[in-house]
Formats: C-alpha cells, structure tokens, sequence
C-alpha cells in the first residue's frame, strides 16, 4: 500500500538502529521508497544480513553494520561511518530496543541493567552522538520508538522505566535543540506482530489481543508510516510530543466489551 508521495525524502539520510527486522526494516524500507538513503545497525550479524538483503532487493541505497547501542564506542564508529558515505543525517529512528517478560520482585540486576542500558542508555548514546557529529549543524528529526506511556507496564517495569525517562528525554532534548533545528518526538505503538512478540506466552497475547478495541494488532508496514509521517516535513512543527497509536488499547475497559478480534 502506497501512502506517501514518491520522492517525499529525496536528498535525506535516515540512520535506524534495530533496522534489521521488524518495525525497524518496515521503516528502512518505507523511507528508502521515498528517495532516503538508509543506514541500518543491529547488534547481531544474522539481523543485519536480513535487512541488507532486504534493501538491496527494493533497489535502496543504504549502509548496513553492527552496532551494539549500549557500547559508546561502537556507536562513535557506526555513526562515522554512515557520515562518511552519506555526508549527513538528518533522520534518526531510536528503534533498538527491548525486553523480556519478568514480575518485578524476582528480577536479577544483570536482568535490570540489560534493559535499561539498551532502552535508556542505548537511546542517549545514539542521540547525543548523532546530534554532536551532524544535527547541531544541519538540524534533523529523531523519532523515539517507545512504549505506550499513558498506563503501567506490571510485567515489564524494567522497560516501562526505561521508556519513561525516554518519553522525557524526548520533551527535554525538544526544547534544548529547537534553536539547532533537531524536533525530537517519541511513538509509542501498542502490539505489533513483529518477531519480538512471540517470546510471550500465548495466553497473555491473546489476552492483550481482546483489549484492543480496533480487532486487530498491528501490523510493522503501519507504525513505519507513522515514524516516517513523525520524521516528514508534514510535522515540523510537531516537537516534544509522546504520540501512542495502539488500536485504543489505552482506553480498553472491561465494563465496555470490544469487537471481536478479526482473523488475520
């Protein structure tokens, strides 16, 4: 399905860590039809491989390598590399990311730290060196793929702590590099049927699934629309703002029942 107009990002260069499956490939590829240049990272060579294989089959000219975004050096060397081909960044998608399923009282440190270091520390690293070696220069969009922030996340604190101090991060870098020219907004999709989802139980997905007033999950091709449209000239006036597209998830109440869930 076509939604933009061709050549809506011509002359760009987006950078999307985790760009190699999922949410993140949607969007490589989506801002690659649209004329962007694409750098993808991962921290695991199979994912790479798959999103450069990818891009490369739909034509795209794009710039692919490890990346682990917890290790500040590796970032430094990713971000110069994508600057030497490219010239310039003028999009970021902060995609990596991630969690496992655990009740707050049993979760060990190391479990902790994993996520927050990827979630939180993973998101600054990324951002702050982006912004250091292009856009305190040239201005640009960084979108923040987070969590859908209006409720609490029992079963994934860690992460839901994590994408919290993301939401604010974004408010804050929104104010502090308006006058470079940066906007700075964070998305929170709701469940997505990406690779990722399918570490969880199936009880509680479909128990997520009934809560979904829409009938349906998402779906990758949808929330790249979403960081694309976020990261097109059609919001630059749009800064700071945490942005949830969840089917109505957030709204969901047991007194109301919702449709049936549509079969896919």
């Amino acid at each position: 399905m076509k939604v933009f107009a061709d050549g809506l990002l011509q002359g760009k260069a987006a950078l999307i860590t985790g760009g190699g499956t999922g949410i993140g490939l949607a969007t490589a590829l989506e801002m690659g039809r649209l004329g962007a240049k694409v750098a993808i990272c991962s921290r695991k060579q199979e994912k790479i491989d798959k999103g450069a294989q990818a891009l490369k089959a739909a034509g795209i000219d794009f710039h692919a390598g490890l990346c682990n975004v917890r290790e500040r050096a590796e970032v430094e060397k990713f971000v110069g590399e994508v600057l030497s081909r490219f010239g310039k960044i003028d999009i970021l998608v902060n995609n990596a990311g991630g969690q496992f399923p655990s009740p707050a009282a049993p979760l060990q440190p190391k479990g902790w730290n994993a996520v927050v270091d990827t979630n939180l520390n993973g998101t600054w690293n990324m951002t702050q060196v982006v912004a250091q070696k292009s856009m305190l220069r040239t201005g640009g969009a960084i979108v923040n793929v987070i969590l859908p922030m209006e409720r609490a996340w029992p079963g994934v604190a860690h992460s839901g702590a994590a994408r919290a101090a993301v939401a604010n991060l974004t408010q804050s870098l929104a104010v502090e590099w308006a006058p470079f020219g940066i906007r700075v907004v964070a998305y929170g999709p709701g469940t997505i049927e990406t690779e990722g989802i399918q570490q969880y139980p199936k009880p509680a997905l479909d128990a997520l699934k009934k809560r979904i007033p829409w009938g349906r999950t998402g779906r990758p091709e949808e929330t790249a629309w979403a960081i694309t449209f976020f990261a097109s000239p059609a919001c630059d006036f749009l800064t700071g703002e945490t942005i949830t597209m969840d089917g109505g998830a957030r709204l969901y109440s047991p007194d109301f029942p919702v449709r049936k869930i549509k079969e896919e």
